[in-house]
């Protein structure tokens, strides 16, 4: 079934795909494809202005006003390494390295490519006398600077944190902050828009490294997590689209554009009932009818009797 042109507001406007992104604490999308409501008896927020007011806060050197706000992000979505790695960064700056390990080591679980994430990590074991476990984040960032070669673009950053975790072995630890800045919301704005024109290009993993670079900006917002859900799932990779779905229904659980494309999804992988679910879900929120209910009810008629 051919792909619809999908279009793009600025995350500073009303979401063209999402209700709004409030999380309740206490919910959240699991593993596995669940998808329960959040708990309606815990206090209500928004992880992605969260984000916003932390990474301010972080730029203005106020890191107690950063941690909590990190710290409400990752509650929400606690595999958003940008947010882990933020938080720990934070509790570093405020000279609390053993606050800072949890975090950074969540932020190394999920995206082991962040160099400074594995570079902090290891300056927080040195920091604890955790020396063996500072050696084997030595040991990584070595290892990714041999697979990067001389000449790759993140060769002058991972020289830097070698050199900084050297430091840190040698008895000299500093807090280093991140080596990527923040985007004004303007630019990240830019880069959204840029991302779902890619996408109706079918140029996947350009517009997955543009999101990327937005959602180190703007946080867990629902919109980006869905359209990275999406390109991957164009690029077979099922798995990693499986995830920024559900956290961006973790997020978001009225969400129609995750509703449906999570759906698709599931459908692709022959899980017939799963999308029907979706489905129900859709109409449910719908009332007269959407098109986002449209087109999953069109996918599932047009599916193979053969999937269940």
């Amino acid at each position: 079934m051919a792909m619809r042109r999908i279009l793009a507001i600025p995350l500073t406007a009303l979401a063209v795909l999402a209700a709004p992104a409030v999380f309740a604490a206490g919910g959240g999308g699991g593993g596995g494809g669940g998808m329960d409501m959040p708990s309606q008896s815990m206090p209500s927020y928004d992880p992605a202005a969260e984000y916003t007011k932390g990474a301010a806060a972080y730029q203005a050197k106020d890191y107690k006003t950063a941690a909590s706000a990190f710290k409400r992000v990752v509650d929400a979505v606690p595999k958003h390494a940008p947010a882990q790695y933020l938080l720990g960064s934070s509790y570093l700056q405020l000279g609390d390295a053993k606050k800072a390990k949890k975090p950074l080591e969540a932020a190394v679980k999920q995206d082991p490519t962040m160099v400074d994430a594995q570079r902090d990590l290891g300056i927080a074991y040195a920091t604890l006398g955790e020396a063996a476990k500072a050696a084997a984040q030595r040991e990584a960032l070595s290892a990714m600077k041999s697979a990067c070669g001389a000449g790759c673009a993140t060769s002058a950053s991972l020289d830097a944190a070698l050199a900084a975790l050297d430091a840190a072995l040698a008895g000299r630890p500093q807090a280093l902050g991140p080596t990527r800045p923040l985007l004004p919301s303007s630019e990240t704005d830019q880069a959204y828009v840029e991302a779902v024109g890619l996408i109706n290009e079918g140029r996947y993993e350009t517009a997955i490294a543009t999101l990327e670079a937005a959602v180190w900006s703007a946080g867990p917002h629902p919109d980006l997590l869905t359209y990275l859900g999406f390109a991957n799932r164009k690029l077979h990779r099922y798995d990693a689209a499986r995830a920024w779905y559900e956290e961006a229904l973790a997020i978001a659980p009225t969400h129609r554009g995750a509703l449906e494309y999570y759906g698709e999804l599931k459908l692709e992988l022959g899980d017939r009932a799963g999308a029907r679910a979706h489905l129900a879900r859709l109409d449910a929120l719908c009332g007269f009818g959407c098109q986002q209910a449209d087109e999953l009810r069109g996918w599932i008629e047009r599916a193979a009797p053969s999937a269940s």
